[in-house]
Protein backbone atom coordinates (compact mmCIF):
# COMPACT_ATOMS: atom_id res chain seq x y z
CA UNK A 1 0.00 0.00 0.00
CA UNK A 2 1.49 3.28 -1.07
CA UNK A 3 1.35 6.85 0.09
CA UNK A 4 0.52 9.74 -2.21
CA UNK A 5 1.05 13.39 -1.35
CA UNK A 6 -1.20 15.92 -3.03
CA UNK A 7 0.23 19.40 -3.34
CA UNK A 8 -1.49 22.61 -4.33
CA UNK A 9 -4.72 22.24 -2.34
CA UNK A 10 -6.11 25.73 -1.90
CA UNK A 11 -7.91 26.93 1.23
CA UNK A 12 -11.37 26.67 -0.34
CA UNK A 13 -10.90 23.03 -1.36
CA UNK A 14 -9.35 22.13 1.99
CA UNK A 15 -12.30 23.69 3.82
CA UNK A 16 -14.86 21.89 1.65
CA UNK A 17 -13.11 18.54 2.10
CA UNK A 18 -12.95 18.99 5.87
CA UNK A 19 -16.63 19.96 6.01
CA UNK A 20 -17.64 16.95 3.92
CA UNK A 21 -15.51 14.61 6.06
CA UNK A 22 -17.11 15.98 9.21
CA UNK A 23 -20.63 15.73 7.77
CA UNK A 24 -20.08 12.13 6.65
CA UNK A 25 -18.35 11.22 9.95
CA UNK A 26 -15.21 10.09 8.15
CA UNK A 27 -11.59 11.04 8.42
CA UNK A 28 -10.30 13.34 5.71
CA UNK A 29 -8.15 10.48 4.42
CA UNK A 30 -11.12 8.07 4.24
CA UNK A 31 -13.24 10.67 2.44
CA UNK A 32 -10.54 11.18 -0.20
CA UNK A 33 -10.05 7.40 -0.62
CA UNK A 34 -13.81 6.83 -0.99
CA UNK A 35 -14.07 9.67 -3.51
CA UNK A 36 -11.18 8.29 -5.57
CA UNK A 37 -12.67 4.78 -5.54
CA UNK A 38 -16.02 6.08 -6.78
CA UNK A 39 -14.48 8.37 -9.40
CA UNK A 40 -12.23 5.66 -10.83
CA UNK A 41 -15.04 3.10 -10.92
CA UNK A 42 -13.47 0.75 -8.39
CA UNK A 43 -16.49 1.24 -6.15
CA UNK A 44 -19.91 1.83 -7.64
CA UNK A 45 -22.30 4.21 -5.96
CA UNK A 46 -25.66 2.67 -5.16
CA UNK A 47 -28.58 4.26 -6.95
CA UNK A 48 -32.05 3.57 -5.68
CA UNK A 49 -34.74 4.87 -7.97
CA UNK A 50 -37.73 4.86 -5.66
CA UNK A 51 -38.61 4.90 -2.02
CA UNK A 52 -41.82 3.23 -1.00
CA UNK A 53 -43.74 4.40 2.05
CA UNK A 54 -47.10 2.77 1.39
CA UNK A 55 -46.93 0.40 4.37
CA UNK A 56 -44.91 2.52 6.80
CA UNK A 57 -47.99 3.01 8.96
CA UNK A 58 -48.05 -0.73 9.71
CA UNK A 59 -44.62 -1.00 11.30
CA UNK A 60 -44.81 -1.54 15.02
CA UNK A 61 -48.62 -1.50 15.07
CA UNK A 62 -49.57 -5.17 15.43
CA UNK A 63 -50.37 -6.55 18.84
CA UNK A 64 -48.97 -9.95 19.73
CA UNK A 65 -52.42 -11.48 19.18
CA UNK A 66 -52.68 -9.94 15.68
CA UNK A 67 -49.19 -11.15 14.82
CA UNK A 68 -49.96 -14.68 16.04
CA UNK A 69 -53.18 -14.74 13.99
CA UNK A 70 -51.48 -13.57 10.79
CA UNK A 71 -48.45 -15.82 11.29
CA UNK A 72 -50.77 -18.78 11.87
CA UNK A 73 -52.50 -18.12 8.55
CA UNK A 74 -49.16 -17.87 6.75
CA UNK A 75 -47.90 -21.08 8.35
CA UNK A 76 -51.08 -22.97 7.40
CA UNK A 77 -50.67 -21.92 3.75
CA UNK A 78 -47.12 -23.26 3.69
CA UNK A 79 -48.08 -26.79 4.66
CA UNK A 80 -46.99 -29.37 2.11
CA UNK A 81 -49.23 -32.35 1.43
CA UNK A 82 -46.89 -35.36 1.56
CA UNK A 83 -49.24 -37.33 -0.72
CA UNK A 84 -48.63 -34.84 -3.54
CA UNK A 85 -44.85 -35.19 -3.27
CA UNK A 86 -44.29 -38.94 -3.48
Amino acid sequence: MGTISIRGIDDELATLLKQEALASKKSLNQLVLDTLRKHTGIEKEKHFTRQHHDIDHLFGKWSQAEFDDIQGKIDSERLIDPELWK
